[in-house]
């Protein structure tokens, strides 16, 4: 570790033990990137995120408050359904009760039952094959939730939920454009091949069933935009920032502070997802249309060649700026860019530069290939150095 390195974390520790944090001297700490030794980068993005307060003060009693109130979301929308469809489905004489399984009321437990195990299903798909590079998510958590693994507890699990679901339903998915595929059931039992995922012991939950409970609790609340495909790649980095900090106390909350960050994250990036705000100046379109417009101003050569090319800036923009750029990279270059997201005052205004950033490094090869070869390089970006992109997306904001 080199002495500059060693300088850098001193810094931040200076910066995160005053007892009131200087907000806008950790932002720009941050953007230069975060240090990954000691939680600096987990405890960092928790106060970026504005979850933490920046009075350190409040922390204790704060955090106890948020943390509660994940539990009792958990009773309410995991352990609560689980137990009334455990006692509803046991006996015959249930379906001569007031709610039943095929009682068309939009108020019926079980319609909202049903409607749920249609989100379940795309969350679970799209969980399970959360980067599939590393063996992370597929590992079992140190500290799965007691709540939802007490031995003592015979409801219906999420996962449970879902296997019992496939065998019985089709599978339905819900993309971005809203367009529902069915699938038969006799595929959906193919679903997950026994040998792909390692079934764990009792007792024990891998990552990604944790990423699912996230997600699910998320769509129950927020019933408005509940869950469409790429979310999953937004809490992924933020869950695996916090279930490795080196502090075990930290560690063992990780579910909870990554809900409550994605949250707040989700909060002012939803509109990306949201289909009837696409054209609004919030919306998704107009984000894709500021990266040509600073592709215009920076590289009007490049910038004329995409556009005799008919390449569109949603062919390839739609994905980077939707998902923060998580699709595109590493890991823990994922990880590293979002450092400077998240530090920036303007949060999702950096995006822009930086997107544009990636185009003017592969100028040279868009400005000599065809189409084809184009859409090949832009939706499978063939540069891995993340500091020279950031580099050059500050020199862009600057006008340099």
């Amino acid at each position: 570790m080199s002495s500059s390195y060693k300088n850098r974390i001193q810094e931040f520790k200076v910066s995160l033990s005053e007892q009131k944090i200087d907000l806008k001297a950790l932002r720009e700490l941050c953007f230069s990137g975060i240090p990954c030794e000691g939680g600096i980068r987990s405890l960092c993005w928790k106060i970026l995120l504005n979850y933490l307060p920046p009075d350190q003060a409040l922390w204790e009693s704060f955090l106890q408050k948020q943390r509660d109130l994940y539990a009792q979301f958990l009773r309410e929308m995991i352990i609560q359904p689980g137990i009334a469809k455990a006692n509803l489905g046991v006996s015959r004489e249930d379906v001569t009760l007031e709610d039943h399984p095929l009682n068309p009321n939009p108020d019926s437990r079980w319609n909202t039952y049903f409607k749920d195990n249609e989100v379940l299903l795309q969350i679970d798909k799209d969980v399970r094959r959360l980067y599939p590079d590393m063996a992370f998510f597929q590992r079992p958590t140190e500290f799965p939730c007691q709540l939802i693994l007490d031995p003592q507890n015979e409801y219906e699990t999420l996962r449970r939920r879902v296997e019992q679901t496939t065998l019985k339903a089709q599978t339905v998915n819900r993309n971005r454009s809203g367009v529902t595929n069915v699938s038969s059931p006799g595929k959906a039992l193919n679903l997950y091949p026994s040998n792909e995922y390692e079934v764990l012991p009792n007792g024990c939950e891998a990552h990604w069933e944790v990423v699912e409970r996230i997600l699910f609790i998320y769509a129950k609340l927020n019933p408005g935009i509940a869950y469409v495909q790429g979310m999953n790649e937004i809490v992924g980095p933020i869950y695996y920032t916090f279930a490795t900090d080196p502090n075990s106390q930290w560690k063992e909350h990780a579910e909870a502070d990554t809900f409550f960050c994605f949250t707040n994250l989700m909060s002012e990036n939803r509109d990306n997802f949201i289909k009837s705000l696409d054209d609004s100046q919030c919306g998704i379109t107009f984000k894709m249309e500021s990266v040509f417009s600073k592709l215009k101003e920076k590289d009007t050569e490049l910038y004329m060649r995409l556009q005799e090319q008919n390449i569109k800036p949603q062919y390839f923009t739609f994905r980077w700026l939707t998902l923060l750029l998580s699709q595109e990279f590493l890991l823990p270059d994922v990880i590293r860019i979002w450092d400077s997201l998240f530090s920036d005052q303007d949060r999702f205004e950096f995006l822009i530069p930086v997107c544009c950033a990636m185009l003017t490094l592969i100028r040279d090869q868009l400005l000599a290939g065809d189409f084809t070869t184009n859409m090949r390089l832009l939706q499978d970006y063939p540069i891995s150095d993340v500091h020279a992109i950031l580099t050059k997306a500050k020199e862009l904001q600057d006008g340099l």
